[in-house]
């Protein structure tokens, strides 16, 4: 996937998002756990996306960041960091970090970016991934475009309509 793509679809969970968190108190102050490798460009999509919407970072949410510094094997203990938290979403960037968010949560919004969701074991289709996760397959140069769309992400935020 390029930044592009993942930038739309962080735009796109962040368009959903009000239709999800509308029913919500007033004043809640939602917890977005990121997970990834290291800190990477795309967020910057979902924080302009946010911000946009007349979200305000400190005042309507918050970003908790749990960064692996290339240590994979770190995965697992900080994706259940976020689940003990708890916090309201997951971002999670790469395969390893999809997976320890898939295995440490089945309640938990996800949304991911993976090279093979199906063959990791962290969704169980393109079309319909199941569970609490959603996000996009990356596309990889010598690869064709993913058939999972993007815009799976706001329709997994649009019907997680709390009640």
């Amino acid at each position: 996937m390029n930044r592009r793509d993942f930038i739309t679809l962080l735009g796109g969970a962040a368009a959903a998002w009000p239709a999800a968190v509308t029913a919500q108190a007033p004043g809640h102050l939602w917890k977005i756990g990121v997970l990834a490798n290291e800190p990477w460009p795309p967020l910057e999509g979902l924080r302009d996306g946010l911000r946009d919407l007349g979200y305000v970072e400190g005042k309507t949410h918050l970003f908790v960041y749990r960064f692996a510094q290339g240590n994979a094997e770190r995965f697992p203990a900080l994706a259940s960091e976020l689940v003990s938290l708890p916090v309201d979403l997951i971002v999670a960037w790469g395969t390893p970090a999809s997976l320890a968010a898939h295995r440490a949560t089945d309640t938990i919004p996800i949304v991911m970016s993976a090279g093979d969701p199906i063959g990791a074991g962290i969704v169980t289709g393109l079309a319909r991934p199941g569970r609490n996760v959603t996000g996009c397959r990356c596309k990889w140069p010598n690869r064709r475009a993913s058939d999972w769309s993007c815009s799976s992400a706001a329709q997994f935020f649009a019907r997680r309509r709390p009640v």
